[in-house]
């Protein structure tokens, strides 16, 4: 007995297939068909792609504020070893408290 091999499906087919239903008015048992899915498949694909939307979206702001703090991460961490070779505390004037008078 052969056993079928299940087709996995990159992020950009999913999308295809539900674009094809959602704009292009193509019933979900003919896409079914087609790609040879089964409908709670493809309803599961759905529902991630309008739970997940929000993300996709937001992504690009997340990435580059992860990537920002990553840059200052390892500024503070080369600033550190800087001063500590030098024996002074690299944020001593930004932890002093000002007091008012």
């Amino acid at each position: 007995m052969s056993r079928k091999t299940r087709k996995a499906y990159t992020a950009e087919e999913k999308v295809a297939i539900l674009r094809r239903h959602l704009l292009d008015h193509v019933p979900v048992s003919d896409l079914c068909d087609e790609y040879h899915l089964h409908p709670t498949q493809f309803y599961r694909w759905q529902r991630q792609f309008f739970e997940n939307g929000a993300t996709a979206l937001a992504g690009a702001s997340r990435s580059a504020t992860a990537a920002l703090e990553t840059q200052i991460a390892a500024l503070r961490k080369g600033t550190d070893l800087i001063y500590t070779r030098k024996g002074a505390d690299p944020f001593s004037a930004c932890n002093k408290r000002v007091t008012s008078q």
